[in-house]
């Protein structure tokens, strides 16, 4: 089988490129904002809504599973009515799921909201890679850089915000409450549809012959469009980079959802887990904001499996060595941001053109969400059975174990749909 055609790199003038960036960024801010901040207002939200904080917490899952279920459908939905509309619909729909979610009368609301969230995110978090793709040509490894950077980010101040702005309470009145807090982690969702809208008209207008060479381009791919969203599940390499993927995610939501309960079972203080989850959480943000200047000439090709087997280090320093816990969280926390840009750069640099990538990135966040939403549930199960932190940790040293073995796999630097093909660095 043939490689995909390439995209051709765009030509647009320098405020063309701002807005991109821009449109961007924004969008990845969105991207998990938006669910972060449910953990810290389950008490409350289950003092109003009834239920036990414990059936609550599934609400940080329904996400999760949402990606794993809609991610697939991302794709063909995008070849049905192109990447940037797709894009456009989904950000409508946050805008929507936002303000359904925290409406007051039946819980209903609550949840239905939630599921209409997780499928608006699911489009965005595998058109977003595609998109970097197809606009950004040799920039894609630093722009992959500043997204996943910005999905770290948005990650933590999800979290950090929700909570004071739940208990502020203004001069002579009550306290704002959990649906004032959770509506505020969607405010940027209306602003980036309305930035997102105007920037693909700009670039739809500026591109001129460069559109044509991606439709022509396209044309002559190997795979049909309509195709691919199936074809790349019969890929070994797209097997690959899904499984890197997935295991990166399982390490991740399984450390940011048990890391403070391991943390407070050693005496720690809830306001000093706290403070040690946001130094995890801010290093993933540098690991991934500096991963393009650091995955290059000899780091290149031993950079992927390095980054998990060091994860697995700092999984056993949690552990077993308490005294150097909060190194280890910098530590740990920077080797999972950077192996989050690198997951998700692999699905960009290893496709041959956006519709490729946008295929790639709707198996492998489909799988990878699976397992994150898998993996926290059978740690937590695991510490039951077992009664110590040793028997769950299994779940982490086997997720970083097979990141390990995919990304020595990936060290031969073969495409989706292709033959060995000199990648991008």
């Amino acid at each position: 089988m043939t490689n995909a055609a390439p995209t051709p790199t765009p030509t647009h003038s320098r405020a063309t490129w701002v807005l991109l960036i821009a449109a961007v960024c924004l969008v990845a801010l969105n991207l998990r904002m938006t669910i972060t901040g449910v953990g810290p207002l389950l008490d409350e939200i289950a003092a109003t809504e009834g239920g036990s904080p414990a059936v609550l917490g599934l609400l940080a899952s329904i996400p999760l599973f949402s990606w794993a279920a809609f991610s697939p459908l991302a794709q063909s939905f995008a070849a049905k009515v192109g990447i940037d509309r797709a894009v456009s619909w989904a950000l409508l729909a946050l805008t929507l799921a936002n303000v359904w979610r925290v409406l007051p009368g039946s819980p209903i609301n609550i949840w239905a909201g939630t599921v209409l969230l997780g499928a608006s995110l699911a489009v965005g978090n595998v058109l977003l890679p595609a998109t970097i793709k197809r606009d950004f040509g040799p920039r894609v490894p630093l722009m992959m850089g500043i997204y996943s950077a910005l999905l770290s980010g948005a990650a933590a101040i999800g979290a950090g915000i929700v909570a004071p702005i739940s208990h502020f309470t203004p001069a002579g009145g009550e306290p704002l409450g959990w649906r004032i807090g959770l509506f505020a982690t969607g405010l940027l969702a209306f602003p980036a549809l309305i930035l997102w809208v105007i920037a693909s008209r700009v670039r739809t207008k500026s591109e001129g012959a460069d559109r044509d060479a991606a439709a022509a381009g396209a044309a002559r791919s190997a795979v049909p469009q309509s195709k691919l969203g199936l074809r790349v599940w019969t890929d070994r390499v797209a097997w690959t980079i899904a499984i890197y993927m997935g295991c990166q995610s399982a390490t991740f939501y399984t450390w940011a959802t048990w890391l403070v309960s391991v943390d407070m079972s050693r005496g720690t203080t809830a306001i000093a887990a706290g403070a040690h989850i946001m130094v995890y959480h801010v290093s993933g943000m540098i690991g991934s904001f500096v991963t393009p200047f650091i995955w290059r000439g000899k780091l290149r090709k031993i950079y992927p499996p390095l980054l998990p087997f060091i994860m697995g280090l700092c999984a056993l320093g949690f552990i077993g060595a308490p005294g150097i816990f909060v190194p280890l969280l910098a530590v740990s926390g920077f080797m999972t941001g950077s192996s989050l840009s690198v997951a998700l750069t692999l699905v960009v640099q290893r496709s041959g053109n956006a519709n490729v990538a946008a295929a790639t990135s709707g198996m492998s966040q489909s799988l990878g969400y699976l397992i994150a939403g898998v993996a926290p549930v059978l740690f937590g199960w695991l510490f039951q059975v077992g009664g110590n932190w040793w028997l769950p940790l299994i779940v982490v040293l086997l997720a970083t174990l097979t990141q390990t073995a995919a990304g020595l796999s990936l060290m031969r630097e073969r495409m989706v749909f292709g033959r060995a093909h000199d990648v991008q660095a």
